[in-house]
């Protein structure tokens, strides 16, 4: 059963909404600014030097070539700008698509952690807007959650259609924990996070979990026959 939520304070949800809005804001600014400034500066400069490069490849062959190898390095500094400005997007979810940016994240936390992460995604799941960007931030959260906590040696994540609509699903196996005592004498803001990402973009969400047993957060998008 999933920790009843209705006791959160709403003083606590409205200060994680503006933290959550706040940190947006900032991050979606720093990434505009890196992709529409910076990366218009380094494809100036890039430009720029291709003319010189090709002026000088018949004159100074030797210098045209030092030319090229800048245009090496500055390509994978365009690169890593692009990089940066997608992580720094909060609405990667809805610009990549939900699959995409999964893929990516779930990629990048094998990498850092070396554990076992699967993701199946089906492909006849399509969810966009704001609500690919909270089941975006819930498995985040989940994962996160998973990865520092629970002990799990393996993750599964799974996007598929549901009964009444999209399911994003991040199953663990690992220590688990009791709902009602979480509920009662909370230590973190993992699953009131959570929930609040949840109900700013109609979302239900269910944590279920069991010591010993694992744990599953389970998000749903409501088909409203729209």
């Amino acid at each position: 059963m999933a920790p009843e939520m209705s006791g959160l304070q709403p003083s606590l949800a409205r200060m994680l909404a503006r933290v959550i809005d706040a940190r947006d804001q900032k991050t979606a600014k720093a990434g505009q600014i890196l992709h529409d400034e910076i990366g218009q500066i380094l494809s100036a400069v890039g430009l720029h030097l291709d003319v010189l490069r090709m002026d000088l490849e018949q004159q100074a062959p030797e210098a045209a070539g030092r030319i090229g190898e800048i245009q090496g390095l500055l390509e994978k500094a365009f690169e890593r700008v692009r990089e940066l400005s997608y992580d720094l997007n909060p609405n990667r979810a809805e610009r990549a698509g939900l699959t995409t940016a999964l893929h990516r994240l779930v990629g990048e936390c094998r990498e850092a952690s070396q554990r076992k992460i699967r993701l199946l995604c089906d492909a006849s799941v399509r969810v966009s807007g704001p609500a690919a960007t909270a089941m975006y931030q819930i498995a985040e959260c989940a994962l996160s959650n998973a990865l520092r906590h629970s002990g799990a040696s393996k993750i599964e994540i799974f996007v598929r259609p549901g009964k009444a609509g999209a399911v994003l699903e991040v199953r663990d196996d690992g220590r688990g924990f009791d709902p009602a005592e979480v509920a009662a004498n909370p230590t973190g803001l993992g699953i009131p996070l959570m929930q609040c990402f949840a109900d700013r973009a109609g979302l239900e969400l269910e944590v279920e979990s069991e010591p010993g047993k694992g744990t599953i957060v389970r998000v749903t998008l409501p088909d409203t026959g729209a």
